[in-house]
């Protein structure tokens, strides 16, 4: 059987919280590309706000399912759903990053986050826990009678202590982004099973049309073979581990369903992430505004905890994001 991965980010513009990749795996039948698999189980997905009376749970590019300032209900009405089908049930804050981010293991850098130490949250946040459970067979009655598989969730985070020292090792933020992607991808190639190709689709990162020189960089046991370099695609194929991979950079790839069901996990653990983060610092400054970290506000949130970032003694390095 082949397989579809897609990946997505949320968080590259903001100077504070983290830049998240998401990634969805699928196990497909034969001849079941990216681009037709919200046919294949139209009667249990949907790639839109559903109206009334439509049941099917909605998996879309998150800035259809979530607007800034509003809440959760909508992303966690599908992803809890969809985390559980993947092998990955989770019920609290901190679970749900140890099962997709840390896959397990202790992350001492996450741990120690001021923010961090003995927080944790129950999930969902928004969501009818009654309506999240009953998405879970749902959509796994849903997929099996398609003979689709959603085989794994996973993500990667970086924070801003990780964040600046990829972006001075690499001198870009775009290429610190598309290097993280790929080694995510990287690592879900190498958790798959042995047999059956993989067509892999990332929305495309910013305006970069060029990724074969990045792609070589990451996957150098392979000859890295172009086949189209463009605005709308940049599309690649080279032989990993024995099976043949074709990587495809789409502009609005979230139109596609493996890359929107990633869209959908980085942007709820980029919002999740926010969460307390803004509840420490409003505990220490009262009165204090939330923030989603994007630039402008970014700036006007660092100067109103500056004087207190200074009694806690917390480094800039652990705060604030160089680009």
């Amino acid at each position: 059987m082949p397989y579809l991965i897609g990946t997505d980010e949320a968080g590259y513009g903001p100077n504070l919280g983290p830049l998240v990749i998401g990634a969805s795996v699928w196990e497909v039948p034969p001849e079941t590309p990216a681009e037709t698999l919200f046919d294949r189980i139209e009667r249990v997905v949907t790639p839109v706000l559903p109206s009334a009376g439509d049941s099917r749970l909605p998996m879309a590019d998150s800035k259809v399912l979530y607007k800034a300032g509003g809440g959760l209900e909508v992303l966690e009405q599908s992803l809890l759903p969809a985390l559980a089908v993947a092998g990955s049930p989770v019920r609290k804050w901190r679970e749900l990053w140890t099962a997709v981010v840390h896959r397990g293991n202790k992350c001492e850098g996450f741990d120690s986050l001021p923010w961090h130490v003995n927080f944790d949250l129950e999930l969902p946040l928004d969501a009818n826990r009654e309506s999240v459970a009953a998405g879970f067979p749902k959509l796994d009655d849903g997929l099996a009678a398609a003979k689709v598989r959603l085989m794994n969730l996973s993500a990667a985070a970086l924070f801003p202590r990780e964040f600046n020292e990829v972006v001075r090792r690499t001198d870009s933020k775009g290429e610190a982004l598309s290097l993280t992607t790929l080694r995510l991808v990287e690592r879900m190639l190498d958790e798959l099973p042995d047999v059956g190709d993989v067509q892999v689709t990332c929305d495309k990162h910013g305006g970069r049309d060029r990724y074969a020189a990045l792609l070589q960089h990451v996957f150098s046991d392979s000859l890295v073979s172009i086949r189209r370099e463009g605005r709308a695609e940049s599309s690649y194929r080279f032989v990993h581990q024995g099976r043949q991979i074709d990587f495809f950079f789409l502009a609005k790839g979230e139109r596609l369903l493996p890359p929107a069901l990633a869209s959908m996990l980085a942007k709820y653990l980029r919002e999740l992430a926010m969460k307390p983060f803004n509840g420490f610092w409003q505990r220490h400054v009262p009165g204090l505004r939330a923030t989603a970290g994007y630039p402008e506000d970014a700036i006007r949130f660092r100067k109103d905890i500056a004087e207190m970032q200074k009694q806690l003694g917390i480094a800039d390095e652990i705060l604030w994001r160089c680009r």
